[in-house]
């Protein structure tokens, strides 16, 4: 191999390897696009919200619930692959930055990075 790929920026492994137009890391299982790798110091403050795989998200957007998530007073939590409908981005507590109902939960926060573009 030529090309030496970036560490994971979760978690800094240098074990990553391609995966089709994503970069994956297989200690973590965090993905991210390639281009979204070098502009990820600045990207942080350009006020655009980005997915689990670094797609831009809008209002009103359809998304994919990527892994189970733990729901405090639920014994099954949200599954992964669950879709959320006619999101609203916002300035949430503690990087919960999407607005939304969860058909089965009722109106909740998520995280952008634990959602991935429909």
């Amino acid at each position: 191999m030529t090309e030496t790929l970036p560490p994971c920026p979760e978690c800094s492994s240098a074990y990553t390897y391609e995966m089709g137009a994503l970069l994956v890391c297989p200690e973590c299982g965090h993905e991210w696009s390639p281009a979204s790798a070098e502009p990820a110091g600045s990207g942080a403050g350009d006020g655009v919200t980005r997915d689990a795989v670094g797609n831009v998200l809008a209002d009103g957007d359809t998304v994919t619930v990527v892994k189970t998530l733990k729901v405090k007073g639920s014994p099954s939590g949200i599954k992964a692959g669950t879709k959320v409908r006619n999101i609203r981005l916002v300035d949430g507590v503690d990087g919960h930055d999407i607005d939304c109902k969860i058909d089965g939960f009722g109106p909740m926060q998520l995280k952008s990075s634990v959602v991935k573009k429909a």
